[in-house]
């Protein structure tokens, strides 16, 4: 008990438990952060990540805008409406978010005119035809307007709103410079909601001869054709691209003032403004909270599972470590008996020499049943002695592998009567019997085969009641293999200390082991087998007896 109060381990064990304890801690605390971290972050998620989405929703819109729309300027001016209605069926084909275009098909003239804008009297801009473009236009409304017949059609706002604005930028052109390319497209386009007019961009040239046809009239009076495209759009035909389908349940296209009647804490929404000609509609989003807490909940597990990885290979150190103070523990106190009880094997024979010197040395005359009676305690004891420094010293020649194997032909019946009438002659008290079967000779080494079955036999005797001192031997040759079986009918070993009897210095605490026990002889039973190349196995009851088998190679 001293060598445990001690030995220091104890408080090494409640060290490694507080450890457990704090990382466990700092485990669940670690899950509390990262889930906290996870919500924040996908909370976070569902507001910003709306404007990827939008971006997604109206690339079209926006290649529309810069590429397909000012494909008109090319035409400087003489579109038809023929070639318009290609033009047009393209953009319902590639864009279906335009759901009509009408065309003006319009001239600028140094002269008056009825229809159209008239500016310091010699500047006038107005249409030779009006048309409309469209899946659901009927055949009989494509054209809208012409000289010849107005069909009472208001030539309306769009023309009339750009007209103005290119007036305007006519009027204050310095011609002097050359206009950039942004600055002309602001000055021939209006965007308005849901509409986009767009008039072709006229060469440099033409626009300083529509300057001088503001102030005067040129002889002769010129015409130039120009176009103007109304592209009329529908929000609503918008794909929508989610590129979060993880995080946005449902997403849709609403106006600006549409106020959602639901407003449960069961769902969360956010919303964006369309931009350009759709800026009066805006997407939302929606999604139940169930929803958002499965992809929080996707994005949390990994993050978890790193931690629970991190976790347990903190567990696993502080197991390991825990594991060799345990064996340390084990091993010290093995040593610890092993000291004790060596000392004891030696002491024991050491001193019944000692008092048999004394007394042969203090008599004055010895008589000869005296000096028979001592020189056999004197050899007994030295014979223990030496029997106890050849066991050690055969376990750790074995163990080093110093010694090598001897292969004689035994003759097994020979072999095994023999062991048992040494051992019955020893103890007069211990009944063995034996049987042999399927095979007379054995090629092995005698000398280790004698100790293995020494120690066996000698435990048999040793671990059974005065009233059941029995072994049977048997020895049978199956299958190439020779098994040898010692069957006991002694007090057993519990089964937890099956795994643990083989261990070097180990031994199991009954009332057999109090004394004379240094816990080699099954070690030494295990590495001599394992020498030989075979294997020993064992089964056992409590209070009912213990088997022991051998497995030898036969004559191999």
């Amino acid at each position: 008990m001293a060598s445990e109060r001690y030995s220091g381990y104890r408080k090494n064990f409640l060290l490694i438990l507080t450890f457990i304890v704090l990382i466990s801690a700092l485990f669940v605390l670690s899950l509390f952060l990262a889930y906290n971290f996870s919500k924040k972050f996908i909370e976070n998620e569902f507001v910003s990540e709306k404007v990827k989405v939008l971006e997604e929703s109206i690339k079209p819109y926006n290649e529309f805008f810069t590429n397909k729309v000012p494909e008109i300027s090319y035409y400087n001016g003489y579109l038809d409406s023929a070639t318009t209605a290609k033009f047009v069926d393209t953009v319902l084909n590639d864009y279906p978010f335009v759901s009509k275009v009408v065309f003006y098909d319009s001239e600028i003239n140094n002269f008056y005119v009825k229809d159209g804008l008239n500016a310091r009297k010699h500047f006038s801009f107005g249409p030779k035809n009006i048309y409309q473009f469209g899946d659901f236009v009927p055949l009989d409304s494509v054209k809208l307007f012409s000289k010849e017949n107005t069909k009472n059609f208001t030539i309306g706002d769009d023309f009339n709103a750009l007209g103005i604005k290119f007036i305007s930028y006519i009027a204050a052109l310095d011609t002097g410079k050359v206009p950039s390319q942004d600055e002309l497209f602001t000055n021939f386009s209006i965007i308005r909601s849901n509409k986009i007019t767009y008039l072709n961009i006229p060469r440099i040239e033409d626009l300083k001869v529509y300057k001088q046809m503001l102030h005067r009239q040129l002889n002769p009076m010129p015409v130039y054709q120009q176009d103007m495209l109304s592209f009329f759009l529908d929000p609503y035909k918008i794909r929508i691209i989610n590129t979060r389908k993880k995080l946005y349940q449902n997403i849709r296209i609403e106006p600006l003032t549409y106020d959602p009647l639901n407003t449960s804490t069961d769902y969360v929404a956010t919303e964006i403004t369309l931009p350009g000609p759709f800026s009066d509609y805006k997407l939302y989003f929606i999604s139940a909270k169930s929803f958002v807490d499965q992809e929080i909940l996707s994005y949390f597990l990994p993050i978890a599972l790193v931690i629970l990885v991190f976790y347990g290979l903190l567990v696993l150190v502080a197991y390991l470590i825990y594991r060799n103070l345990n064996i340390n523990h084990k091993m010290f106190k093995l040593q610890y008996d092993f000291v004790n009880n060596l000392t004891h094997e030696f002491k024991t024979p050491v001193s019944v020499i000692k008092i048999a010197g004394n007394n042969i040395k203090s008599a004055n005359t010895l008589t000869e049943r005296e000096l028979k009676l001592y020189g056999k305690i004197l050899d007994e004891e030295a014979d223990k002695l030496n029997g106890l420094m050849n066991k050690l010293l055969a376990f750790t020649q074995i163990e080093n592998k110093a010694i090598q194997l001897n292969r004689d032909e035994i003759y097994i019946e020979d072999f095994i009567e023999s062991t048992v009438e040494s051992h019955q002659l020893k103890h007069p008290d211990f009944n063995v019997t034996y049987e042999v079967s399927g095979f007379i000779t054995f090629i092995t080494d005698p000398v280790l085969l004698g100790s293995l079955f020494d120690n066996l036999v000698e435990n048999a005797y040793k671990y059974s009641p005065p009233e059941l001192k029995r072994l049977h031997i048997s020895a049978k040759l199956v299958k190439g293999k020779v098994i040898f079986r010692f069957i006991d009918q002694g007090i057993g070993i519990p089964t937890p200390e099956i795994n643990n009897i083989f261990k070097k210095f180990y031994r199991i605490q009954n009332q057999y082991n109090q004394n004379g026990s240094v816990g080699l002889g099954l070690a030494f039973c295990k590495e001599l087998v394992n020498f030989m190349k075979g294997e020993i196995t064992v089964k056992s009851k409590v209070n009912k007896g213990t088997e022991f088998k051998i497995v030898l190679p036969y004559n191999n």
